[in-house]
């Protein structure tokens, strides 16, 4: 079953900033829930885990993610994954990310194509869109998390809390803080997720049928 994506959001933190933090395997697996490093092979490849759970049903993909491509002037990057599930199930996927300077930090653009085998495919494509979607917002508020810092208050007063915020740059000589890892979570539990996805397609029938939709 091949699963198409495309996201884009905001990082309010410099390019280089996300860029190097895009870079990181250690980085971007600290924000994947559910997901874990086993080992950096050499600078372009690692290998990883991604542990998925739906009810009963628990799925453990491991495998490679190779940087394919990488141009750091233009700010791209194309990674390709190749996992094998415990139990007979494949998963391959291309992701490729680019970013983009704008006044409030960063601009990421990102699309992905997942080709997934096995037990997980059973509960459909709809379901497991949904999850996925449920998957990348997480994983986008924990690189907010990790890169974005509040920016400090200058002498002609603090900003105003409807300005928008903006981009954190050290100070002449202060070193940069190490940013904050997020609580990794053991397993991406899809049941909570596929239980609401449910509910709301019950809800939207019903308010279709009943002329409120």
């Amino acid at each position: 079953m091949a699963i198409e994506m495309k996201e884009s959001f905001q990082v309010a933190a410099p390019v280089e900033k996300v860029w190097d933090f895009m870079m990181n395997p250690e980085m971007v697996v600290a924000c994947m829930p559910g997901a874990g490093l086993k080992e950096v092979v050499d600078p372009s490849k690692f290998i990883g885990t991604v542990k998925l759970k739906v009810g009963a049903v628990t799925a453990q993909y491991e495998g490679t993610i190779n940087y394919a491509e990488v141009d750091a002037a233009a700010r791209y990057i194309k990674l390709l994954a190749e996992g094998n599930e415990r139990g007979g199930g494949t998963a391959t996927a291309t992701i490729a990310c680019q970013l983009v300077s704008i006044d409030s930090g960063t601009d990421v653009q990102f699309e992905s194509s997942v080709d997934l085998t096995g037990k997980l495919v059973q509960v459909g494509r709809g379901m497991i869109e949904g999850v996925a979607g449920q998957i990348v917002k997480k994983y986008i508020a924990n690189v907010r998390k990790m890169l974005e810092v509040e920016a400090a208050p200058t002498e002609a007063g603090a900003q105003s809390p409807s300005s928008s915020p903006a981009v954190a740059t050290p100070a002449p000589g202060q070193a940069e803080a190490a940013p904050a890892v997020p609580p990794q979570e053991e397993a991406i539990d899809m049941g909570s997720i596929v239980f609401k996805a449910l509910w709301m397609s019950i809800v939207n029938f019903f308010k279709r049928l009943f002329g409120r939709g």
